[in-house]
């Protein structure tokens, strides 16, 4: 029997949800999330509900309209209400619920609000794994695996049954002819695995507000694709004129100049991908960040580079030119040279934190 509370509880979930969805792009265009990524949840807050209610005056004192007093003259103020400096109130002030809500579930309101198609892994038939499924009950078993309320059931039966039940008195027993246990079936289901690369310019011409968009828009991407897929490994490459593989902590807190080679974050891709993900097993998802001020002889290498080694084995290869006030920007004009022969080449630009969130659209509306 589902109680009263249970289904208010429900309706006041909805409620939240809903509250946290209308202002889905506001957390998504700002960079809070990052710092909470190793939690399962995250804290969002919203806005209480305040209850109207009849304030009382002081007795005798009279209502609007009545006693003494001069056109416009404020009323219902005693003397020292207001702001500014006074002594310490005792009246309660406005809260703010702060309520919490799994990465899982910000990443389907995320799929929702932006219309993300499912994605369309291949090689689901290439890898498997073997999961245990608990789908049924059997007599014998290890007390770990007990299952108290089968057991209690049968146990109730059978005093009923027999005439030993006192409902004065439920004092319930069960014998070892009671007891089951949750038994399990390993089962082999398709597996499909993704790989995503992320690469970050972090030249001289990157300013910092330029990182935490590139920072923000991949923690997003992030939290999407590990909900579309069972497996899911990550590499991280940072660049300027020479590229690193770092791990994630210093992707997400490096600081660095220098001049900017782009080609390099490309050397370093394939060579991860050679390294680590067979291309007919893994479905290769590749997202670069930059402001496009590349230097000018890299460009026909960067150009090559890419159509010899990561367009042909990329489900997406993802491009996000963020603007700069130094650079150029000059790359992206010549990826859109290239761009309509290959379907799997997307580019982004993105002018500044509001536009996080088209980007994301942008990027995974494809569904590839």
């Amino acid at each position: 029997m589902v109680r009263r509370i249970d289904r208010d509880q429900q309706r006041f979930d909805k409620i939240i949800k809903g509250k946290v969805r209308q202002q889905l792009r506001k957390y998504i265009n700002h960079g809070e999330m990052i710092g909470r990524k190793g939690r399962e949840t995250v804290s969002i807050p919203v806005p209480n509900i305040e209850i109207p209610h009849f304030q009382h005056g002081e007795k005798g004192s009279g209502g609007v309209g009545q006693g003494e007093g001069e056109v416009g003259q404020p009323i219902g103020r005693g003397k020292g209400d207001g702001d500014g400096p006074g002594q310490a109130g005792n009246e309660r002030g406005q809260h703010i619920r702060e309520v919490e809500l799994t990465l899982e579930e910000l990443a389907d309101m995320l799929g929702e609000a932006l219309e993300l198609p499912r994605i369309e892994p291949k090689g689901e038939d290439a890898l498997t794994s073997k999961k245990d499924r608990y789908t049924s009950i059997r007599p014998t078993g290890p007390d770990s695996l007990r299952h108290f309320k089968r057991t209690y059931k049968r146990a109730l039966r059978r005093m009923i049954a027999t005439n030993n039940y006192d409902p004065q008195d439920p004092f319930i027993v069960p014998t070892k002819d009671d007891e089951r246990f949750r038994s399990w079936k390993t089962v082999t289901e398709p597996h499909t695995n993704a790989a995503v690369i992320y690469m970050m310019d972090v030249s001289g011409s990157m300013t910092d507000v330029q990182k935490e968009i590139v920072r923000t828009e991949a923690f997003w991407i992030d939290t999407w694709l590990k909900r579309q897929y069972d497996g899911i490994e990550r590499r991280y490459i940072v660049h300027d004129a020479v590229a690193h593989e770092v791990d994630e902590d210093t992707f997400y807190r490096i600081r660095e100049s220098g001049g900017t080679r782009i080609s390099s974050a490309y050397r370093a891709a394939d060579h991860i991908i050679k390294r680590d993900f067979p291309p007919s097993l893994w479905n290769i998802y590749c997202f670069q960040f930059s402001d496009g001020d590349n230097w000018g002889e890299d460009n026909s290498d960067c150009i090559e580079n890419l159509k010899q080694n990561l367009f042909p084995i990329c489900n997406l290869f993802c491009y996000g030119q963020v603007r700069s006030p130094y650079g150029s920007g000059d790359f992206i004009k010549e990826l859109r040279k290239v761009e309509e022969e290959f379907g799997n080449l997307i580019l982004s630009e993105i002018d500044d934190k509001e536009a996080i969130y088209g980007s994301i659209k942008t990027f995974l509306g494809t569904g590839k």
